[in-house]
């Protein structure tokens, strides 16, 4: 009885506290208040995608295309409104609210990713460029590379060709290697990586580069040509949103080669002698038009973000396919990333990123070479115009019969011959972060980073269609390699502030190991075309076949200590050791310390009365930074090649392979140093609306790691790795950023122009370095290397026009001996620009915006070596319409020489490569209406842009930005029937909702 009445009891009391927490939750829900609010900007005009947050909680909302929102809060709260380039308010809430945010001009706040770490932009005592990632997504580029050009004072990025999906040539401060890598660390999410082909433009949230010794020495021998710091999008708190970008667009070759007919060629022919053809040969082929055609590219991206105080994501695929001008060239790309960041304690917070990506590649063909040797430029000249594409009477084979001339082979033949080609890769790069607060003041990370690398290469050529294939009776390859590089990051870090002063102490450990494997195989002889695999090959080849493989690994230890008092004396030290498995263990170690220091001039007494000033600080660093990219991961090892033994022979059926001596060893290696000094002054006046940031250089390398010359018999080896050289590079460079108009019309300007003047200044063992021959005729090279100059500088004859009398090209008589020799030859040009500089200006004006990016280099010169082969007339290959001006009879006047003139490298075929590009014009507009509004839709922008629209330069060949040596240190500005630049035209539509 007592137990029923009990629990009759204690069922009421469930029942009462059940309704008396309903009460209290309709009694709260019944004191919510709905806030219905309109933010706008000075101009009165609304803002789209303000973040608004009930300020404590993790409900929000963000505004519409007309700036309205609405939420429900609770009475007495305090919303806090948010948006970039806007100072962030906090206003209490009411049911009715119009809020005005006002611009945040105050840049010297903004937070700058450096090494490990980062800073506001008014601390920072180094030389740190950011580049704006704004207008990524409506600009037609492939890689994050293209966006820096132009971008940054210092920062040199060249095209050396047009192919998709072409690498980039990036200097940062000049060539600081001969022999060795001068590209850029990249550092993406704080994981170092070696290029960054793998990713997408529109997943980048900012990039900054570390330009000097002291910004970058905390990477330590991997900075020796700076450092370029990416950070990728992630979630934000708010509404869910989901963002849209896609493009398409047409590609055409900027100008166009213009090749003689056959009435022409014929008679051209007649002067040399070396052809004899009929009468009366027709014009049946445009090779141009027949070669080139109008490519286009499709970039499409989707990326889904949100986030609230405890979890926040970012998710984007996105796939690229950009086909070139030739028929076969094309670069295609998936790419896949998620973006992870977890609060999981107030004192441990986890992150992962994870980005995907799989491109492929054929490039075109044939480039840098002559037209018998498979060169597909080339070739659209030096391919007569009476020949038809197909020979009638062999079906399936290319027309060959160019009447006893036998180093022909049409355009299109020689693409064919490159058809099949196909370069693939997946990368795999995923990192995880733990991070703990042990106390408010100190934190501990710890990162693992995997980046995996998958490459295959494949080629196949039919035995029928081409020359070659008849010759080789087809032949086909299959390479592969695998490159695992794991990462292993621990950094602790110690900030503290106590009134005026600021401390930060930081000190970490890096572990890095890299393991490459690779294997080749080779066959040749097939049936026929119709099972391109190498299972169809009738021969496999048992000396170019087999596979390898290879480690190497680095350890550092790191530190940097920063101190500020009032943000207005600074003062910052980094050091670190890197040990290399690449160096004997008796030099394996290298230290690079680096300093900087800055005064804030503004903030001194003497500067009140100058209010104009915003912000003036002086600034000066010195640091050291190493290099080991010249050398292989067991350089200072004795090494052996192995040799087979063909066990085909009678006697040799079970012979074993032999070795031989590979190298002279070279154990006492050093790291090659890079010594650098920089002073700058930052300047910001007029309450932000200009922005000045100058710097003075000087860059020292020493012990540059070389692989020198031998004395041909001196040794088993003809070459030996050792640390060779000196080199110097010193700059200057200005940026300036302008607000030039501000209100219902915009205007912002950027500007940036840079200085440098490279000199090799000491080689030790071998004093002299000859490079880059091209044309088979001359066989010579056209680039010297010695102390005392610039890296790259064209060497050769000085040509002093065409002899009326003779019709040959005059050649200086340098040491006056009366005859015309190799002793004759000097230094006739430098690829090396005067300086550098890039422009942008934007202007907004209600919905519209207009960007106009032009970009330019100023005294350079380029040893045009495709002329050679268009304008050498020493043989049966079709020429240029410039041959026209030849000299044909005594005292005519002009300055090509006559057919089969005296032809050597000379001035004659060096040119000023300087030249101004209007490089991106971009129009858009951002759509605003209540029907968008109803679908939730916040953004939708249309755009047009054009790239390379219009050029002005003096240089005859098809494009000046140019080098066929790629990204070499030692040989630059080179044009030997490159894959010509395009003007791209891109429509675009980006939508957020």
């Amino acid at each position: 009885m007592k137990k029923n009445r009990w629990k009759s009891l204690l069922m009421n009391r469930k029942i009462l506290f059940a309704m008396t927490a309903i009460l209290f939750s309709l009694n709260a829900l019944a004191q919510q208040i709905t806030v219905t609010g309109q933010v706008l900007d000075a101009q009165k005009e609304p803002l789209i995608g303000v973040s608004v947050l009930e300020k404590g909680t993790t409900n929000g909302a963000i505004t519409d295309l007309d700036g309205n929102v609405t939420l429900k809060v609770a009475p007495n709260a305090i919303l806090v409104f948010s948006y970039v380039g806007y100072k962030t308010q906090e206003v209490k809430a009411s049911s009715q609210m119009q809020v005005i945010l006002a611009e945040d001009n105050e840049v010297l706040d903004e937070v700058v990713v450096i090494g490990y770490g980062s800073v506001k932009r008014k601390d920072v005592t180094t030389s740190i460029s950011t580049v704006s990632t704004k207008d990524l997504d409506q600009r037609p580029i492939v890689s994050a590379g293209q966006a820096l050009q132009g971008k940054a004072a210092g920062v040199s990025v060249m095209q050396p060709n047009g192919q998709p999906g072409g690498e980039m040539s990036i200097r940062v401060r000049g060539t600081t290697s001969m022999n060795g890598s001068n590209d850029p660390l990249y550092v993406v999410d704080g994981v170092p990586v070696d290029n960054i082909k793998f990713l997408s433009p529109n997943d980048i949230e900012s990039m900054q580069i570390l330009k000097d010794a002291s910004s970058a020495s905390i990477y330590g021998s991997r900075a020796a040509n700076g450092v370029i710091l990416i950070t990728t999008k992630a979630g934000a708190t708010g509404n869910a949103k989901v963002s849209l970008t896609a493009q398409f667009g047409l590609n055409k070759v900027a100008s166009k080669m213009e090749a003689l007919n056959s009435s022409q060629y014929k008679e051209l022919q007649d002067e040399i002698g070396l052809v004899t053809l009929p009468e009366g040969l027709p014009d049946r082929t445009d090779w141009f038009d027949e070669t080139f055609s109008t490519g286009n590219t499709q970039n499409y991206q989707i990326s889904v973000s949100n986030g609230n105080d405890k979890m926040k994501y970012y998710i984007s695929a996105g796939y690229l396919n950009e086909k070139g001008v030739l028929d076969i060239s094309y670069y295609k790309r998936y790419n896949f990333r998620v973006n992870l960041d977890n609060q999981i304690r107030s004192w441990l917070n986890v992150s992962a990123n994870i980005s995907y990506s799989d491109y492929s590649s054929n490039g075109g063909g044939a480039m840098g070479t002559g037209a018998n040797r498979g060169g597909v430029i080339l070739a659209v000249v030096n391919t007569p115009t009476y020949a038809p594409i197909w020979d009638s009477l062999n079906p399936g084979q290319y027309y060959n019969n160019f009447y006893g001339v036998s180093n022909i082979t049409n355009p299109l033949e020689n693409m064919a011959r490159s058809e099949n080609n196909k370069d693939r890769e997946n990368r795999l790069l995923a990192s995880g972060n733990v991070l703990l607060t042990i106390i408010p003041q100190l934190k501990f990370k710890s990162t693992f980073t995997i980046d995996r690398r998958n490459a295959i290469s494949t080629t196949f050529l039919d035995p029928v269609s081409t020359a070659w294939g008849r010759n080789q009776y087809g032949e086909g390859s299959d390479s592969r390699n695998m490159n695992t590089v794991l990462t292993f990051d621990n950094v602790l870090t110690y900030n503290q502030n106590f009134k005026k002063h600021g401390l930060e102490v930081m000190a970490g450990s890096s572990w890095t190991d890299s393991d490459y494997t690779n294997s080749w195989i080779n066959g040749s002889h097939y049936r026929n075309d119709l099972i391109p695999t190498l299972n169809a090959a009738n021969k496999i080849s048992w000396t170019d076949t087999g596979s390898g493989a290879s480690q190497w690994g680095i350890m550092s230890f790191f530190a940097r200590a920063a101190y500020n008092y009032d943000s207005k004396y600074l003062f910052t030290a980094n050091v670190r050791a890197d040990g290399s498995s690449k160096l004997h263990p008796d030099h394996r170690w290298g230290v690079f310390p680096s300093f900087s220091a800055a005064w804030r001039l503004s903030s001194e007494a003497f500067m009140e009365d100058l209010t104009w000033v915003d912000d003036l600080k002086i600034r000066g660093g010195w640091g050291q930074t190493g290099n080991q990219s010249g050398i292989g991961d067991y350089a200072y090892l004795q090494r052996y090649n192995i040799n087979r033994v063909d066990w085909t022979e009678k006697g040799q059926e079970n012979a074993v392979p032999t070795i031989s001596q590979a190298n002279l060893r070279t154990s006492d290696l050093k790291w090659e140093t890079t010594t650098q000094t920089n002073v700058g002054l930052d300047l910001t006046v007029l309450n932000g609306r200009l922005t000045i940031n100058m710097d003075y250089y000087y860059k020292k390398t020493k012990n540059m790691l070389m692989n020198v010359s031998l004395p041909a018999g001196a040794a088993v080896s003809t070459t030996i790795a050792r640390n060779e050289g000196e080199m110097t590079n010193k700059g200057f460079e200005l940026a300036v950023s302008s607000k030039n108009f501000r209100g219902a019309f915009g205007w912002d300007t950027d500007f940036n122009i840079s200085f440098n003047k490279n000199k090799l200044t000491k080689l030790e063992l071998q004093k002299v370095y000859y490079d880059a021959k091209t044309s088979d005729f001359t066989n010579d090279y056209v680039v010297r290397n010695e102390p005392g100059r610039s890296l790259g500088g064209f060497y050769g004859y000085i040509s002093d026009g065409v002899n009326p009398e003779t019709g040959e090209l005059m050649y200086r008589d340098l040491n006056k001996d009366g005859k015309i020799s190799t002793s004759d030859r000097t230094y006739i040009g430098d690829p090396n620009p005067d300086f550098t500089y890039g422009m942008t200006n934007t202007f907004s004006w209600k919905g519209f915006n207009l960007s106009i990016f032009i970009q330019g280099s100023y005294g350079n010169d380029i040893f045009n070596a495709s002329r050679i082969e268009t304008e050498g007339m020493y043989d049966g290959k079709n020429q240029s319409t410039r041959v026209l001006n030849r000299w044909r009879i005594p005292g005519q006047i002009t300055d090509v020489p006559k057919a089969g003139f005296d032809l050597k490298n000379s001035t004659y075929f060096i040119e000023d490569g300087s030249y101004l590009r209007l490089k991106d014009v971009s129009l858009s507009y951002n759509f605003q209406g209540k029907l968008l509004k109803k679908w939730g839709i916040t953004r939708l922008q249309p755009y047009f842009t054009a790239s390379n629209l219009l050029t002005w330069t003096s240089y005859s060949g098809m494009d000046p930005e140019v080098n066929q040596w790629g990204n070499s240190g030692s040989v630059q500005g080179i044009d030997w029937g490159t894959y010509p630049h395009c003007k791209t035209f891109v429509f675009g539509l980006n939508v957020e909702f």
